[in-house]
């Protein structure tokens, strides 16, 4: 195990991820390779980590960071969230270091802003080549952590008509990875302006990201 997950992880477990915790830890936006737009919604995690903080009285610095998939520094980070309507490519390192950071205690959300669907399954197949995207049922955890959510993700943004779900990378029974596809959570996450959404499905998206956050915070333990 690299010594930087090691400390990480042994952080962790003294409390670093405790809702009443004093001290204070980021979370990152995935960078990733092969001309997908990784930097959109640049007001989605840090509006997340604003509710967060206000409704489940988390302690997550407001200063989110970047992190290229391929570096070890990604193990400074609980949670990182991954957006992009285009291109994804994995290269061999960014596929080792994200399996390392997963399955050492990390979790990676990855969010479909509309176009990366077909290259994330590939890709995501580098990371965890034997593990399939399974989709989540309703009565997963994740969809009843703060806030319950009893037909699974919320309906942000429409784009093919197609129902919105969640899938997931499940690595020795712990939820690692989760894949959300046509709900559009992180335009939801975005300032008011940005996309003109109104209160209510603003509220929607936020709550369903709390839910992620308190899932993955607590699956850490």
């Amino acid at each position: 195990m690299p010594q930087r997950l090691f400390i990480t992880l042994c952080l962790i477990l003294i409390g670093s991820f405790s809702f009443a915790q004093e001290s204070s830890y980021q979370v990152a936006v995935l960078k990733y390779r092969g001309g997908g737009d990784w930097y959109a919604n640049p007001t989605a995690l840090p509006n997340l980590v604003r509710f967060c903080n206000s409704n489940l009285k988390t302690n997550i610095s407001e200063e989110t960071e970047t992190v290229d998939a391929g570096d070890p520094s990604i193990f400074n980070y609980p949670f990182v969230h991954m957006t992009g309507h285009g291109n994804v490519v994995f290269s061999n390192d960014d596929a080792n270091n994200l399996r390392n950071y997963m399955i050492g205690g990390g979790f990676l959300h990855i969010d479909d802003n509309y176009g990366m669907d077909k290259f994330i399954r590939t890709e995501i197949k580098k990371v965890f080549p034997n593990n399939d995207l399974e989709e989540l049922p309703y009565s997963h955890a994740i969809f009843h952590q703060k806030y319950d959510f009893d037909k699974g993700l919320p309906k942000i943004h429409e784009h093919d008509k197609k129902r919105p779900q969640a899938f997931g990378i499940i690595y020795e029974g712990r939820l690692v990875c989760l894949y959300t596809y046509e709900s559009d959570l992180g335009d939801g996450w975005e300032d008011t302006e940005v996309h003109g959404d109104s209160s209510d499905k603003r509220t929607e998206a936020l709550k369903m990201g709390a839910n992620i956050i308190q899932f993955a915070f607590n699956a850490a333990h």
